[in-house]
């Protein structure tokens, strides 16, 4: 579903992405780890075309997508779910879950949308009408999740959904990975929670400095303490 191909970034002078590769399959869930600073969360702002200077390949679902704007994108069938969340001030829950129907073919259709995202996240249910800021940190990112996938993206790019949350409700929202996967959401994961990414992915990346370093299966690197200590820790 995505290929990714020689990949380089820059933010200003600064050569962030040196010639990464990685896809990822349909279906599957993907993750890519390593230390802060390593580059993960300039590849999801990459893949997404939100950066100003990009070099490489970036095939989605079959199109390349390098040279087209974020809104091309996010038609195309890609969801985004940066770090900290980015809940709109002031607006109910119910109305920033709207937010992600705007550009969306499925706006059409958002009595069936709301439907559906209730049925997967319950818990934002019984907050529609409440300011969406009021609630705790792990429902706002619960919110955030909902709010991309609310357009019925094929896949979604998740930017360290656990960051600051209470450690019951990264449980929680670990199953609901697993969970969105059933349904048929390929993901593309960025989190320091290497443990847990790696239990509930197929397959991982590990990005140092720039450059992809290591690539296997996350059974495989979940059982490889010295690659983990060597890439991994902070």
């Amino acid at each position: 579903m995505l290929r990714i191909a020689g990949l380089h970034a820059w933010y200003g002078d600064s050569h962030v992405l040196q010639g990464i590769d990685l896809d990822v399959r349909a279906g599957e869930i993907v993750c890519l780890i390593g230390r802060n600073g390593a580059g993960k969360t300039t590849t999801l702002r990459s893949i997404m075309g939100l950066l100003r200077r990009t070099q490489g390949s970036v095939v989605f679902d079959g199109g390349e997508l390098l040279t087209r704007p974020a809104h091309h994108r996010f038609a195309r069938g890609l969801g985004y779910v940066p770090e900290e969340r980015r809940i709109v001030p002031g607006l109910t829950v119910r109305e920033n879950l709207r937010i992600g129907l705007l550009a969306s073919p499925a706006r059409r259709r958002e009595a069936a949308a709301m439907a559906r995202i209730a049925a997967i996240f319950p818990r934002l249910v019984e907050r529609l009408g409440q300011v969406a800021v009021t609630m705790s940190g792990g429902e706002q990112q619960m919110l955030a999740i909902a709010r991309a996938m609310i357009s019925e993206p094929k896949m979604i790019l998740l930017d360290e959904p656990s960051e600051g949350i209470m450690p019951v409700l990264v449980d929680e929202m670990f199953d609901l990975f697993r969970r969105m996967k059933r349904l048929g959401t390929t993901i593309l994961l960025v989190e320091q929670n290497v443990e847990l990414a790696l239990g509930i992915a197929d397959r991982a990346y590990i990005l140092d400095q720039g450059r992809i370093v290591h690539h296997a299966t996350a059974a495989a690197l979940l059982a490889d303490a010295a690659v983990q200590e060597r890439y991994c820790s902070v």
